[in-house]
């Protein structure tokens, strides 16, 4: 464990420094200074009068950042708060969450986006960045305002849980939030081949006899809007692909070099629909948990670059909410605090990727795709860090989850890589 008081300058000397933009591990040591890293010093000790924290066994590298996250504050308050799942978030390593306009009221107006940041800042464990409703309300009919929605500071524009039936109107959407460089994230599923449904559509589906949603309703919603990004040259983002044939088109549109860009969730990298067997409510997400083939698939399309980056989709739902009949749940389950350890158990420690790739499709990528700072080590940025042990070995209990609502399927497992807490402009906050 580090104990650390903080200081206004000082060195962290001793950890593994993680460089996902350079693609390097390497020994280092960071010098912060007021709340910014001022210098980096490479393979060789630091002779200084400062505090040094010696993060010695540790591995140092940018502050995670989620892009697809749900904080539901405003009006669902018993789920979750931006206090709570800012907590959550600096927990699991994150320093900077992107977080979905399906709150009540509706991320539609700068008032909401304005109430979200003033929560973050009074919280002050993580940056927060809204994301602002692509049509008002989520009813996919008329848009909104996006130059006051972007001046008041939503970075980006979803209507998450819902997908924009009329193609015109998400037309119009590329069209306006191009000229206003803003990037549209996309929830990609046909509801009418969805309707009812309570998981992957496969022969499991049949055997456990419950309504199954087709892999095509996510690739025709895919195929629709990679064409309207082709017609009008403006950023799509495409949330939690999930299907092998959705990740077909994305390689395909790429090739064409349409501005189009794809996340995958852990749970959709780790988890597949035979687990659904226990009926575990919390087990149950939309989209659905797919195929083992579907796994091989993402894991294959993060590896080659046609998915881009990581993001929980963390969906907090209280206990109430879940513990129902499985038809009657809410879809959705938390991930803040298991995203890098279950990622790291799963697919770095069993060698399918490196770890540096890890961090770099948790960190860089995601910046880069929304255009938001951080994710990367430079001199002058501010001190956003996160210090973890990746061998360190540990079992998920109810009583340390942070988050408000205790919905994932994976408490009582055990995982390998833990964080120890993160910097957040140089202020330390320990996982403790």
């Amino acid at each position: 464990m580090i104990e650390w008081k903080d200081k206004r300058d000082f060195w962290i000397i001793g950890a593994k420094v993680v460089d996902p933009e350079a693609g390097k591990v390497r020994a280092g040591s960071i010098l912060i200074q007021k709340g910014l890293v001022t210098d980096i010093v490479w393979q060789k000790s630091v002779e200084t009068d400062l505090p040094v924290l010696d993060a010695s066994g540790y591995y140092l590298s940018p502050g995670f950042i989620d892009i697809h996250t749900h904080l539901r504050e405003p009006g669902y308050e018993e789920k979750e708060t931006v206090e709570t799942g800012t907590a959550a978030a600096a927990a699991g390593g994150f320093t900077s969450v992107v977080s979905m306009a399906n709150t009540d009221p509706v991320a539609d107006e700068p008032s909401v986006i304005e109430f979200i940041l003033s929560r973050a800042e009074a919280a002050g464990k993580c940056r927060v960045y809204p994301v602002a409703a692509v049509t008002k309300g989520l009813k996919g009919e008329q848009l909104n305002e996006y130059y006051f929605l972007k001046k008041a500071g939503a970075v980006a524009l979803s209507d998450d849980g819902n997908y924009i039936l009329n193609s015109q109107v998400m037309r119009n959407a590329f069209e306006y939030a191009g000229y206003h460089d803003l990037t549209i994230i996309s929830h990609c599923e046909d509801p009418f081949l969805t309707e009812y449904s309570l998981m992957n559509e496969s022969f499991s589906s049949t055997r456990l006899g419950m309504r199954g949603a087709p892999a095509a309703s996510e690739e025709i919603a895919i195929a629709r809007d990679i064409a309207l990004a082709q017609l009008t040259g403006s950023r799509l983002h495409i949330a939690h692909v999930s299907t092998q044939g959705g990740v077909e088109l994305i390689k395909a549109a790429k090739k064409k070099g349409i501005p189009v860009t794809a996340e995958v969730t852990p749970h959709h990298l780790t988890l597949d629909e035979t687990m659904l067997d226990s009926y575990d409510s919390n087990l149950k997400v939309n989209p659905p948990l797919r195929s083992k083939k579907d796994i091989s698939a993402l894991r294959q399309a993060l590896k080659d670059g046609i998915i881009d980056c990581i993001a929980t989709d963390h969906a907090p739902h209280n206990e109430i909410d879940k513990q129902v009949e499985f038809d009657r749940a809410p879809s959705g389950m938390i991930g803040f605090e298991t995203a890098f350890a279950q990622l790291n158990t799963e697919l770095v420690a069993s060698g399918v990727i490196e770890l540096v790739n890890l961090v770099r499709f948790m960190t860089v990528e995601p910046a880069r795709i929304l255009g938001l700072p951080g994710g990367k080590l430079e001199k002058e940025a501010p001190a956003d860090l996160v210090l973890f042990d990746p061998f360190e070995e540990w079992t998920l209990k109810k009583r340390m989850i942070r988050s408000k609502s205790k919905n994932t399927p994976l408490i009582g497992k055990s995982f390998t890589g833990k964080v120890a807490g993160t910097f957040l402009g140089g202020r330390w906050i320990p996982n403790d």
